[in-house]
């Protein structure tokens, strides 16, 4: 066995030993960044592309645009290099990250309930899902749209409320990133509104469309997140001295041509071929089946409270793009009435960053699914992808809001 292999067999070993132990976050820091010149964006470009040392929570976009970046303190120094070069205006935006870890959940819950006061684990929201079956016989059936690297069946729901509406169907995304809670959370919320609200412009909604909710994209790495790694994204596929690969860089529509990362160990690494990781795999055979009928896919992140259309790959207003920006525009809108949270409405390579190989690409190219976002929920970084779980509820709401807005104003382009 040559060295390599063998302390590749050894990390891999030593991450079972530790398989229990809970990674910390104790006074890690994220800084927020901002680029003062094009040097300095490219040198943030660099640092993101080539050092895992350095956690990137959002993307490098160019001069004028905050980076947040979570720093461990045994980096600090270097870092602290980094932020005298005069290059940036730079502050500490999060002082300790385990702090918020520790207080982003009750301190007391009933294991196994479902209210959304909490953030929920894979199988207590399976077992919630397998529930509304039997609650629900005539609306609801089960339905696995895949399997997981370690054999976790990826479920969701099929809800139908009337016959006849097969080709306005709505497939409602979540989780594919692990440590972004809230999308799940968000998500199951919407599904429960869907089911059990009597508000006018709700049932609307929801009696003329079919429905497919699948709230965990991603069960391997969701479930790390929970056990192991607040801060965990990826899959949980193993490659040479890192484990896991992007799932939402690994679709198999422009893939691996902008935004995604050759490096195993990048953050934004989007694996050796697409569709290489079997959630990805299985997802899209299954996304495959219904595809044709498909009136609407809706995909949910966290964090920076964006409404984005394709394409990840393109700056380029490609397809129905003016409808999806002007139908956006509404919809932020009626999101904000609430509780006055702002989201902006754009393309994902103006607002954000070249990302190819993401879901909704994939399925607005194969299928010109007319009705094509991915909501980047909640909140602006004050909390990150640690969003307190008080915040479900309202964030919930404020999405609803937006979503009846959503179909309501397609409904309106589809008549004229």
């Amino acid at each position: 066995m040559n060295i390599f292999l063998a302390f590749f067999v050894l990390l891999v070993s030593s991450q079972h030993i530790l398989g229990d132990e809970k990674v910390r976050y104790d006074d890690f820091k994220v800084y927020r960044l901002t680029p003062k010149t094009v040097q300095a964006v490219e040198a943030l470009r660099n640092l993101e592309d080539s050092n895992s040392e350095y956690d990137f929570w959002t993307a490098v976009r160019g001069v004028g645009y905050p980076v947040d970046i979570m720093v461990a303190p045994h980096l600090k120094y270097r870092f602290n290099d980094i932020i005298n070069s005069g290059e940036f205006d730079a502050e500490v935006y999060i002082s300790d990250v385990q702090e918020l870890i520790d207080n982003e959940r009750p301190k007391t819950r009933l294991a196994g309930i479902v209210d959304w006061t909490d953030y929920n684990t894979l199988d207590e929201i399976n077992d919630w899902l397998r529930s509304l079956v039997d609650e629900y016989p005539d609306n609801v059936s089960l339905v696995k749209a895949g399997t997981s690297y370690e054999n976790r069946e990826i479920l969701g729901v099929k809800v139908v409320f009337n016959p006849g509406n097969e080709d306005r169907t709505v497939f409602i995304e979540s989780n594919i990133h692990a440590r972004e809670w809230i999308s799940s959370a968000v998500t199951t919320w919407i599904l429960n509104q869907l089911l059990t609200s009597k508000d006018t412009n709700v049932r609307q909604i929801a009696d003329t469309h079919d429905w497919y909710f699948v709230p965990v994209f991603n069960p391997d790495g969701f479930v790390y997140s929970h056990t192991t790694d607040r801060m965990w994204r990826k899959t949980r596929v193993p490659y040479f001295l890192c484990a896991g690969a992007d799932p939402n860089r690994n679709w198999g529509y422009y893939f691996n041509t902008g935004g995604s990362s050759s490096n195993p160990c990048s953050e934004t690494y989007g694996g050796p071929s697409a569709f290489s990781e079997p959630s990805t795999k299985t997802l899209f055979e299954f996304i495959t089946t219904i595809g044709p009928k498909l009136g609407a896919y809706i995909a949910f992140h966290s964090y920076s409270q964006l409404m984005l259309l394709p394409y990840g790959y393109s700056s380029s207003h490609l397809d129905n793009y003016q409808d999806l920006y002007n139908v956006g525009v509404k919809a932020a809108s009626s999101l904000s009435q609430k509780y006055g949270t702002k989201f902006q409405v754009g393309n994902i390579v103006e607002l954000l960053y070249v990302a190819s190989g993401g879901s909704m690409d994939w399925v607005k190219g194969t299928f010109k699914t007319p009705i094509t976002y991915t909501y980047e929920l909640r909140d602006t970084g004050r909390y990150g992808f640690i969003l307190p779980a008080d915040q479900i509820i309202p964030s919930a709401e404020e999405t609803l809001d937006s979503f009846v807005t959503l179909l309501q104003e397609f409904d309106k382009i589809k008549k004229n």
